[in-house]
């Protein structure tokens, strides 16, 4: 990671270290350059020529004169090239820097991301910081490859006083590529690179505490219906139709009555116990969630034809006092979910079964699991993040229904990070690839299909005389520094784009490795 000397009074910046199959990309180097005047040309020829006789009659001393004087001359030289070496500045060579692993910035230096390892890179300050957001599906396409870029999302906000807490919901535009012009070549026109800055738009919707997570119904563009359930520090799970917000960007004239900014349910299942765990199922296209509380008790909640429903009987089976940190449900079957929580323990449920009991559970750490990922794309993959900064993708096929059979290992595990994991996604399309954000104020990418062979070892030995890229897994591509990151989430119609929300605000962002 390039760092550089802090300016008078300048306050530390975000920093962002690209990684690519194990390999550091290099720095930029920003120096200053001066214009001079340029002096008048001269003839060095002069106006006289002169005749054939004379050129003749001094050829020889010419030629003497320049046997004699060679060697002066090219001392002369040498000379010259040493005092250009000796008066020209030193190059600082760029020194490695991860956040989660080097030490700290001295008092002089700042962190400052490589805006050439980035296709885009924007950062939006909000009025409050959020815990947690998601993305809205929108109307514009899918495969969205172009510039400048628009994208949709909502928040819920962590202010200081209860009462200047909401609901956003948010359109960003005019997204523009991020363009680094090499100084010594011409910048090549593209219509889609341009430097104006984003445009923000927003519709609030007012409530009375901190929004601890929230998401939207996965059904929200085939429905046209966004339904948004956003868990409360109160313990309440309120449901909103944010349907008029997300259209009033768009549609001149739209009205949004005060009616329209209050929930359309609240869900009080969990008796003010407030809790993280949220997750609307990707089969009921009316609206089907889960919801889980820091007591353990997980509340399935059903919309009727006038009505929602919420079961009276919770799901229990995390060890006693054990908060449910995490809930996912299954791609692939209706009636199965499963969940994470601080007794370390990922467990596997169906709704169907009376005794609302676990038919699954396999621990997964030693400490808290924050939280999971199900794959979109291979349906019996389950990552896990855990709260001492080690994740794992698991294979649900090996978990086994006997307490006493072997507990099944892990497909693939890291412990890179050096705090806790607070968010983990697998990638919409790629199977492969999986974003993790960390307190350590990372977010990673990762290519699990990536294999480092004996040849490209040796190499980064060569290239790495000081050893610092000796424990860093090839599966690492790419490392973006973001400040108290939260949650971090891909675009699942922009390829490669991730939005990631911090104590500073709002990153949105596509790297150049995925």
């Amino acid at each position: 990671m390039p760092k550089r000397q802090a300016d008078e009074g300048e306050t530390l910046a975000s920093a962002d270290e690209p990684l690519k199959n194990g390999q550091h990309a290099t720095s930029v180097q920003v120096a200053e350059h001066q214009d001079e005047d340029m002096g008048e040309f001269e003839d060095p020829y002069g106006d006289d020529f002169e005749s054939e006789d004379e050129i003749d009659e001094e050829e020889d001393e010419i030629i003497e004169l320049n046997d004699d004087d060679e060697d002066q001359d090219e001392e002369a030289t040498e000379g010259y090239e040493n005092s250009e070496k000796k008066n020209k500045p030193k190059k600082e060579t760029p020194r490695l820097y991860l956040p989660n692993r080097s030490g700290p910035l001295g008092a002089d230096e700042v962190l400052e991301p490589d805006p050439t390892v980035y296709d885009m890179l924007h950062r939006i300050n909000l009025n409050w910081p959020c815990l947690s957001f998601d993305v809205l599906p929108d109307n514009l396409g899918n495969e969205r490859r172009g510039y400048p870029k628009s994208t949709y999302f909502v928040t819920g906000t962590q202010s200081k006083r209860k009462k200047d807490n909401e609901i956003t919901v948010i359109k960003l535009s005019d997204l523009s590529k991020t363009l680094e012009i090499d100084d010594d070549s011409e910048p090549e026109s593209d219509n889609d690179e341009h430097d104006s800055e984003p445009i923000l738009e927003s519709r609030s919707l007012p409530t009375t505490d901190t929004t601890n997570r929230i998401r939207i119904s996965p059904h929200a563009a085939k429905t046209n219906e966004y339904l948004t359930a956003s868990m409360s520090e109160s313990g309440d799970v309120y449901i909103w139709d944010i349907t008029p917000h997300f259209t009033a960007f768009d549609t001149p004239g739209t009205t949004v009555t005060k009616a329209m900014n209050r929930p359309v349910h609240t869900i009080r299942a969990h008796g003010g116990v407030e809790g993280y765990a949220l997750d609307w199922s990707p089969h009921v296209t009316t609206g089907q969630l889960l919801t889980g509380d820091v007591t353990g008790r997980i509340h399935l909640t059903t919309r009727g034809t006038s009505s929602w429903t919420t079961d009276k009987v919770p799901f229990i089976g995390h060890d006693s006092g054990a908060s449910v940190e995490e809930l996912q449900w299954s791609q692939s079957e209706k009636s199965v979910f499963a969940s994470g929580g601080s007794d370390g323990f990922i467990r596997v449920w169906d709704i169907r079964s009376k005794k609302h009991k676990p038919a699954l559970s396999v621990r997964a750490s030693t400490s808290d699991v924050n939280v999971m990922s199900w794959s979109k794309n291979v349906s019996y993959l389950l990552a896990s993040g855990h709260d001492d900064g080690s994740w794992s993708i698991w294979d649900l096929r090996t978990f086994k229904a006997n307490g006493n059979d072997e507990p099944p290992l892990p497909a693939a595990s890291f412990g890179f990070n050096r705090s806790a994991i607070t968010s983990i996604e697998f990638h919409p399309t790629e199977e492969s690839i999986v974003a993790v954000s960390s307190e350590d104020n990372t977010v990673m990418l990762w290519d699990l299909s990536v294999e480092a062979d004996d040849e490209e070892i040796a190499a980064q030995k060569r290239d790495d005389a000081a050893g610092e890229l000796d424990d860093i897994p090839p599966q690492l591509l790419f490392v973006h520094w973001q400040k108290d990151v939260k949650e971090v989430h891909w675009h699942r119609q922009i390829p490669g784009m991730l939005m990631s929300t911090g104590g500073e605000g709002i990153s949105v962002w596509k790297s150049i490795s995925v």
